[in-house]
């Protein structure tokens, strides 16, 4: 039983990790724009500004997302067809895990009459194990140059790290997993 007990929990530990490390993806766009006009882009700094995240954080997902769009053919410009910004948000997540598993969490066991835990049985003594995360989410939005109008947006989520080392990669992954979707109707093409 305790074996038992020990390769479930060992699943679900897995589970959860696989599941945190998934980048979701979703996205939005104005459908009556031609998005094979948008040859050249810049970055629009008013709205880069205002995101809330270092700025060495912001130089990352810029030169990710320039190497993302300069991939499918796009020119960097003083005179852009669209102009790129992005906004982040981040919440704190807080999983708490009761691990009384085993006899006395189910009250077994006991001595004298009635129900009950006798000393030493199961493991009902342990204190329950608390663990947090950041779970962020970045926005990219194209916004068309000349009527100064948003015609595109994706979002990423999924949970970050300040692990400097995993953190480039990370930022890479959800700015490569968002862009994949630009333009519009080519993810199915490819």
């Amino acid at each position: 039983m305790k074996h038992l007990f020990k390769i479930l929990s060992l699943v679900l530990i897995a589970v959860v990790l696989t599941s945190c490390n998934s980048i979701k993806v979703a996205t939005d766009y104005d459908q009556n724009k031609d998005f094979s006009k948008y040859k050249t882009f810049a970055f629009f700094k008013n709205g880069i500004d205002k995101a809330e995240i270092s700025d060495l954080d912001k130089r990352r997902i810029l030169r990710a997302i320039e190497a993302e769009l300069l991939s499918k053919g796009m020119t960097k410009s003083e005179n852009p067809d669209i102009l790129i910004s992005l906004f982040t948000k981040s919440n704190q997540r807080v999983d708490v895990y009761n691990n009384t598993w085993g006899y006395g969490a189910w009250g077994w066991g006991g001595w004298g009459p009635g129900w009950g835990m006798g000393p030493g049985w199961g493991w009902g003594w342990d204190q329950p194990s608390v663990s947090t995360s950041t779970e962020g989410q970045l926005y990219i939005d194209l916004i068309d140059a000349q009527s100064h109008e948003l015609v595109w947006q994706g979002l990423g989520t999924g949970f970050l790290t300040q692990n400097m080392e995993k953190k480039e990669a990370l930022i890479k992954e959800f700015v490569a997993k968002i862009m994949a979707e630009y333009p519009p109707g080519m993810e199915q093409k490819k």
